[in-house]
């Protein structure tokens, strides 16, 4: 794979320090020269080398190749948006993002593995960046190979991929807005999450959108991106997700999985800083809350 970037600056830089500040990190590129990666400055292949104004380097990256104990999957995957460096699907509940004891063969990743290896890429290695729990439906970003990774988890770090859920939780009575500022550790006594003042910070807002007999419908912004944030703040409230049986919220309002959706992601693309956005339809056991 080829990356091409030109160099604007007025003053000359080594190319290392060029590299770096592109999202090339000196690890990185230690492992791209020991690994077949190769590096050209106006065409011209080059161990190191001065960049001037002007000057195009290029980086080839080696293919990314398949992890031979994650296996293809030809199960259903649907794309909302794909280019050379970005997969964006919106993933069913029920559907597990990554392998693990219970479900090595049948992950998200491994239908991506599958769909890109129908497509002919050469890079087989699937980066989940914003990752769902199994029940949560949704929008899910994927980078295609290890720099947009880099990119991609330097835009977490800071706060700038935006994600906007879609959550129905139980009862009635919550503000028409409000914020949920609660720590956050694991509990350990269970599998969960709990509120304790030794964990570490969360924030969570919402809005009211729409409100029945024993239910809200809400929109909520993460501000920070914890595990289980959403679901464990609603609960910290007494009102828990409908159909979230882990936190105990109740199963005989109509929904048998956690009522919890990433409908937006947003973010500026750092390879073109193009603003993208992707909004996943409310999925049908849903939607009723919300009509």
């Amino acid at each position: 794979m080829k990356i091409d970037f030109t160099y604007e600056q007025e003053e000359p830089i080594k190319l290392k320090r060029f590299l770096n500040q592109v999202g090339i990190s000196h690890r990185m590129y230690r492992s791209l020269r020991d690994d077949g990666g190769e590096f050209y400055v106006q065409g011209k292949l080059v161990r190191d080398a001065t960049i001037n104004l002007g000057d195009q380097v290029t980086v080839m990256f080696p293919p990314e190749k398949s992890d031979p104990n994650v296996p293809f999957s030809d199960g259903p995957l649907t794309v909302m948006y794909e280019d050379k460096n970005w997969l964006v699907v919106n993933k069913p509940a029920g559907l597990t993002v990554v392998p693990g004891p219970a479900n090595r063969d049948d992950t998200l990743v491994n239908r991506v593995k599958g769909y890109w290896q129908q497509n002919g890429e050469e890079n087989l290695v699937p980066h989940i960046i914003t990752r769902l729990d199994r029940f949560t439906s949704g929008v899910v970003l994927i980078a295609k190979h290890r720099l947009a990774n880099s990119l991609a988890n330097e835009l977490m770090s800071a706060k700038r991929i935006d994600k906007q859920y879609l959550a129905v939780v139980s009862g009635t009575g919550l503000l028409e807005h409000g914020e949920i500022d609660k720590p956050l550790a694991k509990d350990p006594n269970g599998f969960g999450q709990i509120v304790s003042e030794d964990g570490k910070r969360a924030l969570t807002e919402y809005w009211k959108i729409n409100e029945g007999e024993a239910y809200t419908a809400v929109k909520v912004v993460l501000h920070t991106g914890r595990t289980h944030q959403i679901r464990v703040h609603f609960t910290s409230l007494g009102h828990p997700l409908l159909g979230d049986e882990l936190y105990l919220g109740p199963l005989n309002l109509g929904i048998e999985r956690q009522a919890l959706h990433a409908e937006r992601l947003s973010f500026n693309d750092p390879f073109t800083h193009e603003e993208f956005a992707f909004t996943a339809e409310i999925p049908a056991d849903m939607k009723q809350y919300f009509d």
